[in-house]
């Protein structure tokens, strides 16, 4: 498996001072708080026991260690994830597309990981292999994702959305004809058809790069800082290439080259 480094994240790694946190950066806390979807294989999930696993705990319990903190984990749905940052149930919170808007209330971290836009269908359709192909049909919309707008919006595709409180009642709703599609990254997709194999089919449209990053709230680049030099060492030491191996290995995602993008400022 090949690793891309970006530049800059190199750089960063190796520069003394990136930033200094005040008295409500995360670097003053012993625990921090991180809040992960639970709706999404291979990326988040709940276990039974009340637990939490996928890739972004994985990568939350190494940006921790790495800071020498330790992680607790709590469930962030996407419709109540900005939230949980600003009013301080979270101190981070994982899976979060890296976009303007969100950036005019939130800071961010990384991104962590670079993946696609994609599309979900039941494995007997045929019809449907480019998000064009979205036109007129029902599209399954989680609250607060903001991938389904991405289609109808941002590409100016006639989709019909359907709304979903997360991806879990998507799939439900996929499964027994109440929607034709999902759309969101590709590796969340690929979750999900994990979770059910031979049931759904993943287009691999791949449309529109979507760069993930570590959500937290804004006033905090010391703690951001601290977070890109952790995610640089991530790629480093190879361990992301070895999670993503772990999580998605078997899901037909794309995997010999683990790329990470030149990260946002810190502000």
């Amino acid at each position: 498996m090949r690793l891309l480094l970006a530049p800059a994240l190199a750089a960063c790694l190796g520069a003394a001072g990136c930033g200094s946190g005040g008295g409500s950066s995360i670097l003053a806390k012993d625990t921090l708080v991180a809040g992960v979807r639970p709706d999404l294989p291979g990326l988040g999930v709940r276990r039974p026991d009340g637990g939490f696993e996928g890739l972004d705990v994985d990568v939350a319990r190494y940006v921790a260690a790495d800071m020498g903190k330790r992680v607790r984990f709590v469930s962030a749905p996407a419709a109540d994830r900005e939230r949980m940052l600003r009013e301080g149930g979270a101190d981070l919170v994982l899976t979060f597309w890296v976009e303007p808007e969100w950036q005019t209330r939130l800071a961010f971290a990384g991104p962590y990981y670079l993946s696609y836009q994609d599309i979900l269908v039941r494995s007997g359709e045929k019809r449907v292999n480019h998000v064009r192909d979205l036109k007129g049909r029902r599209l399954c919309a989680v609250t607060g994702a903001g991938a389904a707008e991405q289609v109808i919006k941002e590409r100016q595709v006639a989709a019909v959305p359907v709304p979903a409180r997360d991806y879990d009642a998507c799939l439900a709703m996929l499964r027994d004809g109440r929607v034709d599609a999902i759309t969101t990254n590709d590796t969340i997709l690929a979750g999900l058809r994990m979770r059910a194999p031979g049931e759904f089919r993943l287009v691999n449209a791949r449309f529109g790069e979507r760069r993930t990053g570590i959500g937290m709230r804004m006033g905090d680049p010391g703690g951001c800082e601290a977070l890109n030099k952790a995610i640089t060492r991530m790629y480093q030491d190879g361990t992301m290439a070895r999670l993503m191996r772990k999580w998605f290995g078997e899901s037909g995602l794309d995997l010999s080259a683990v790329a990470v993008p030149q990260f946002e400022g810190c502000l």
